[in-house]
């Protein structure tokens, strides 16, 4: 039988982030995709010059239209754009019979804001709840747990703090600290640290889309979740290591990268 995943999230028109990125990295992992509209952007590698937020009943109404025909087995969700979308997803979210993945988009690769400043607080208080995992950056968990978050010690304790607000699985991305690239899952109390190999490269743009897909893809596929985290992880990995070199600034990565085999 066909897995099935969904996303909810932002346009890229350059195909490296949003539901481009997240619609390859599904394909890639034999996962059949379905998108949810939320915003439109104007970007290339190079900068965000515009943001165009959908009304929230027409996110809906794409919503409803995949849910009554093709109900996905995992959905996740990138930027949402506004409080008003948040909040209405919200409410749907309430009845999902499916596990939700959420990646908190804030600020795009190039310092662009993807959010209203008052959504973050729509999000934590009325989306995160609905979640079956939360993945932020350092910066976004900051906002989330509403403390600093500089160092490994600081992403446990935020991702502990994250989970407080109902979330069983937090998995805080550590690319901004110094060295290695380490993550940080909390789940269901217990800690989980993921270390991985840093790529000197300036072409990362949408590993965030990337890598919450790829997990997503591969829990519709079956795997356990610590397995699903360890295996986007090594594609998100070969997928900067293998980058097409494209635009003129944060390129994006090699959504056709090879995914490595995981549980079932």
């Amino acid at each position: 039988m066909t897995s099935v995943a969904l996303t909810i999230a932002g346009s890229d028109p350059s195909g490296g982030a949003g539901i481009q990125a997240d619609l390859k990295t599904f394909h890639q992992h034999g996962v059949y995709g379905m998108s949810v509209v939320t915003l439109l952007t104007v970007q290339n590698t190079r900068a965000v010059t515009a943001v165009d937020v959908l009304q929230p009943r027409f996110v809906l109404a794409q919503l409803d239209a995949v849910l009554a025909d093709i109900p996905p087995v995992v959905a996740k969700t990138g930027a949402l754009g506004s409080a008003a979308v948040i909040e209405a997803l919200s409410k749907r979210a309430s009845s999902f019979g499916f596990p939700l993945v959420v990646d908190p988009v804030m600020v795009s690769k190039h310092g662009d804001a993807l959010i209203d400043p008052d959504a973050a607080d729509v999000l934590m208080r009325k989306l995160l709840p609905h979640a079956f995992l939360v993945t932020p950056n350092m910066p976004e968990a900051a906002a989330l747990a509403e403390m600093e978050v500089v160092d490994l010690e600081g992403m446990e304790r935020a991702a502990a703090a994250i989970a407080l607000r109902g979330v069983p699985h937090v998995l805080v991305k550590g690319g901004r600290l110094e060295g290695r690239t380490v993550d940080v899952l909390w789940s269901d109390g217990d800690l989980h640290r993921f270390a991985s190999e840093r790529i000197d490269s300036q072409h990362t743009h949408g590993t965030g889309c990337v890598l919450s897909a790829a997990i997503t893809a591969r829990v519709a596929r079956g795997e356990e979740l610590t397995s699903a985290i360890q295996g986007a992880k090594a594609f998100v990995t070969a997928a900067i290591r293998s980058s097409p070199q494209l635009g003129g600034g944060r390129g994006p990565t090699n959504m056709h990268a090879e995914v490595s085999p995981g549980g079932t």
